[in-house]
């Protein structure tokens, strides 16, 4: 067992990590507006001096697993107006295409137990381009690309810094700190390094007057004194100048009220970039404090610091250090080696190990109460009253302080319940016990509400997102049990079947308006895909039922199914349960098939495709025919069921038998229920064999839905063809969009209208190596359409995932299709292999849009990249 693995056996070696947020600011935990103006109640600008309630954020940093303590990393190029102490972007109403941010950074390398971690910061030596940014892009409209911080052309002359930030932790509470900053310029350069620590502020809201310490004598060690941690010290290789401040608000700076405080957050910034000695405190003592390297980088130099943060009182704190250091970096390449050895293209390794990477550098402590937040607390004056009656009001009941996985925490600093689900079968790969906790975090009494509804994600907590957390939950079961010699995890199997039982009977009590077992759920995580937002009163009055609602509710009762027969398997009380799921998906599958034979239906013949359906106030049906992902979700509701696991449980099998002959109506809808194949399995899925193929011959169509990389989320028939809603004299259109949306509907800051997303991808992949997993090769369907190739369904999940993983592979030419026409990242040797990960990609060139590190879902192309392994029974 490697060294790395050795150590994910202790939880303790997770006490520090990369748990700090890229974005504090702008986020609805430090809101409280009456209006809930998230973005302007702490603006960039305002972050430098705003204490922060509910967490911290910072450039590389870490903390403690409570974010009590931080440490990162602040720079200042001479030329700037404001110390870089954190990444800047745009808010939603400053970007034409929603919040976005502005800033070059990778994350390069990582272990699970952050035993070892690396990024890099591309740093600016001229003043960096904030008004630019703002302006340009405030000047452009939907239609318009964003204006990227490379097209200012700041780094066109190689006139940066190459800063990495890396941690290894000799132990688990002593961790080494090296700095280095590259000049990647042809002339000397200065630049100030000023690594930061400092306490989260739990002492001023009234609640425990415990006041920490940072104190140092003579610039020499910073001790660190904090009631409920050990005694740390910082230890400095290299003797210079620390900054003392304190945590606390400007009041003076940002509301024209005279500071209680004499040192303010911002202090360190004043004392740098404005020159003012008073704004620190030269008695060494404070609650942040900074080390002040004043360098000048020679031309193509290199400038190192090295720091220890330890709570070992090691005697020679540095004699080990590079050794250390080196240990980790050995060890980190001999875990990812054991996980990569089947893998044989060393750029594909790069990838995978960039993505993992970003997975564990995106783990956040996120810290939400929300009575408090709400009522406000004892030292603070009260929130506006209007708060009680806005923006999660009826979620009293959450209380989140737990390290979690996020999308990017700088564009998605909070967690989605959906997106989650997604990370946790990426992180399955390399941190199973970290995948499971995540599962089980979501579904604990302070996530979930009493009524079984699962949060979806903090700008509101009541939208629903996808029901897939029990194809997480089975997935990451069967991941962890083949990479354990066989054995499941039977107890968390168990932990979390028993809380989706909960969430299942609230998609049902919920979401189906007219009690037929079809379902609606809003816009379900798909922001802009349909005609009008799926979760708001319609234009026309009534409400939409929703081929994707009621496809993902058969696909969760065969999830539930599937859980509940390899529960019944160690206890055969879950025999009845499994029964009951197997109905479920029965009724559902009848209801789509009955409507399907109605003139208005989800199923429609002549186009051979699935819609939405529109119930007007009159009773009248309309089909609303645009030809989206949402008519592809049917085919996620599959399973193959071994006849010898229907032997080995006689009563489930018997309840069975007694309900197929009872009502062969429903057993007729099953594809092939009644017979079963050569090697003895069973079929469940929505789509019988027509249906199936009629859906893939457009899936696979490359003048609709399949694109050179991947599935489009809408048709691109629909680019010449818009599909357009008339309603009191106004029009609704979709029209194919296959990059950033060009709508404002959901805040307009991503686009479901065309281009490529990762999670329903992946599913589709799934999807039809389940498919192949019954029919086997002889089944074959033409792909792409009109090309007379005939393969497999296996094969056809292969060619989708290859035109994936060309997103990010180098072609003969080394274009790599997600970096645009970038030239810089194209050809040069400094960011070549460097890698991100976006939200999701130009459908027609490849080129990556929206959130630039979202390697929580778009981090599924390190499961993509993994040979794979045969479907388990």
């Amino acid at each position: 067992m490697s060294a790395e693995k050795e150590r994910l056996l202790n939880t303790e070696w997770k006490l520090w990590g990369p748990y700090l947020s890229n974005r504090q600011w702008g986020t609805v935990r430090e809101d409280y507006s009456p209006n809930g103006d998230a973005w302007n109640f702490i603006t960039h600008d305002m972050a430098r001096s705003k204490t922060y309630r509910w967490g911290e954020e910072g450039i590389g940093g870490i903390s403690d697993n409570q974010q009590l303590l931080c440490f990162s990393l602040a720079l200042w190029n001479t030329k700037d107006a404001i110390l870089k102490e954190r990444f800047f972007g745009l808010t939603n109403q400053e970007g034409n295409h929603g919040e976005d941010v502005k800033e070059l950074y990778y994350y390069v390398d990582a272990t699970p137990t952050h035993s070892y971690l690396k990024m890099l910061y591309k740093y600016p030596q001229n003043a960096f381009p904030y008004q630019e940014l703002i302006q340009q892009n405030q000047s452009r409209n939907r239609f318009d690309p964003e204006f990227e911080i490379t097209d200012t052309g700041i780094f066109s002359n190689n006139a940066y810094f190459d800063v990495f930030i890396e941690y290894a932790k000799a132990d688990v509470n002593d961790i080494l700190i090296q700095i280095t900053a590259h000049n990647r310029n042809n002339e000397d350069a200065p630049l100030h390094l000023l690594p930061t620590l400092w306490f989260r502020n739990t002492w001023s809201w009234g609640y425990n007057n415990d006041k920490p310490q940072l104190i140092s004598t003579n610039n020499e060690e910073i001790s660190i004194q904090h009631h409920l941690l050990p005694n740390y010290q910082l230890y400095i290789q290299q003797k210079t100048d620390i900054l003392f401040c304190d945590n606390e608000t400007n009041v003076q700076r940002l509301y024209h009220v005279p500071n209680t405080a004499p040192y303010t957050k911002d202090g360190i910034h004043e004392y740098v970039v404005l020159g003012n000695e008073n704004a620190v405190n030269i008695n060494g003592s404070g609650t942040k404090a900074a080390l002040h390297y004043n360098t000048m980088v020679k031309a193509n130099g290199v400038v190192v610091i090295k720091l220890r943060l330890s709570a070992k009182n090691p005697h020679q704190p540095f004699a080990d250090f590079d050794a250390v250091f080196q240990q980790r970096i050995d060890e980190a390449n001999q875990f990812y080696d054991e996980l990569q050895h089947a893998i044989n293209n060393p750029t594909e390794k790069l990838i995978q190990r960039q993505a993992l990477a970003g997975m564990i550098w995106d783990k956040q402590f996120y810290y939400y109460d929300i009575p408090q937040w709400l009522y406000g607390d004892p030292a603070e004056p009260k929130p506006p009253v209007e708060r009680l009656n806005g923006r999660n009001n009826d979620w009293k009941h959450l209380n989140n302080a737990d390290i979690i996985s996020m999308p990017d925490t700088w564009e998605y600093p909070w967690f989605a319940s959906w997106d989650l689900a997604f990370h946790a079968i990426a992180f399955a790969l390399i941190d199973a016990g970290f995948a499971k906790q995540q599962l089980k975090l979501l579904t604990k009494e302070w996530y979930m509400k009493p009524n079984g509804q699962l949060p979806a994600y903090e700008w509101n907590f009541g939208d629903v997102n996808p029901p897939v957390h029990a194809w997480a939950t089975w997935r990451v079961y069967t991941i962890d049990q083949r990479n354990n010699n066989g054995k499941g995890d039977i107890a968390f199997l168990e932990t979390v079947f028993h809380k989706l039982l909960l969430n299942f009977t609230w998609w049902v009590n919920r979401k189906d308006a007219q009690g037929n077992n079809i379902f609606e759920g809003g816009f379900l995580g798909l922001d802009n895909i349909g005609v009008f937002d799926r979760s708001a009163p319609l234009p026309t009055g009534g409400f939409i039922e929703q081929a994707d609602g009621t496809s993902w509710m058969a696909m969760y009762s065969l999830n539930m199914l599937r859980i509940s027969l390899e529960l019944a398997q160690h206890n055969p009380v879950y025999e009845d349960m499994a029964t009951k799921f197997f109905e479920h998906f029965l009724y559902i599958a009848a209801a789509i098939e009955n409507l399907g034979d109605e003139k208005n239906g989800l199923w429609d013949e002549v186009d051979q495709f699935f819609y939405d359906s529109l119930h007007l106030p009159d009773g009248n049906l309309i089909r609303l025919k645009v030809r989206s992902i949402v008519g592809l979700i049917p085919l996620f509701a599959v399973e193959v069921l071994d006849h010898a696991t229907l032997e080995a449980l006689p009563g489930f099998s018997k309840r069975l038998d007694w309900f197929l002959n009872y009502r062969p109506d429903l057993a007729a809808l099953v594809s092939r229920w009644q017979d079963k194949s050569a090697d003895e399995k069973h079929l469940l899925s929505l789509l019988r064999g027509h249906r199936m193929k009629k859906i893939l011959e457009r899936m696979l169509d490359e003048t609709e839905f399949l694109s050179p990389y991947g599935v489009r989320s809408l048709s691109k028939f629909h680019e010449q063809n818009p599909y357009t809603f008339y309603v009191d004299g106004k029009s609704f259109e979709v029209k194919y969009t296959p990059a950033e949306s060009t709508s404002g509907l959901y805040g307009g800051n991503s686009n479901w209208r065309g281009p490529i997303w990762f999670p329903l991808n992946f599913l589709i992949i799934e999807s039809l190596q389940r498919f192949h997993f019954y029919y086997g090769d002889d089944f074959k369907v033409e792909c792409p359409k009109g090309s007379n190739n005939f393969i497999s369904l296996d094969a056809v999940a292969d060619e989708i995932t290859n035109r994936l993983k060309h997103l990010f592979l180098p072609d003969k030419n080394g274009h790599k299709p997600y970096l645009g026409n970038d030239v810089q990242m194209q050809t040069d040797e400094h960011f070549q292999n460097y890698w991100w990960f976006h939200e999701y990609f130009n459908a027609d060139t490849g080129k990556g849009l929206g959130a630039s590190h979202q390697t929580g879902w778009t981090g599924l192309i390190a499961k993509l990249i993994q040979p794979k392994r045969p479907i388990l029974k």
